[in-house]
């Protein structure tokens, strides 16, 4: 069945919304990731020197 020119047009948008939305999804996640790994990296460097700084009795 033939799509009038309209419907090709609302159809090729949305599909072109639906990938930028899950492109910039994932950029999101990513950086959260980024972000996550570098704050574990952070505390755990924080604990390791306290754990050295504190004389053990």
């Amino acid at each position: 069945m033939r799509r009038s020119r309209n419907e090709v047009a609302r159809w090729r948008m949305s599909r072109q919304i639906q990938r930028r939305r899950a492109r910039w999804l994932e950029g999101q996640s990513r950086r959260y990731g980024r972000m996550h790994a570098i704050r574990h990296q952070v505390n755990q460097q924080q604990r390791r020197s306290v754990l050295f700084i504190n004389p053990l009795f």
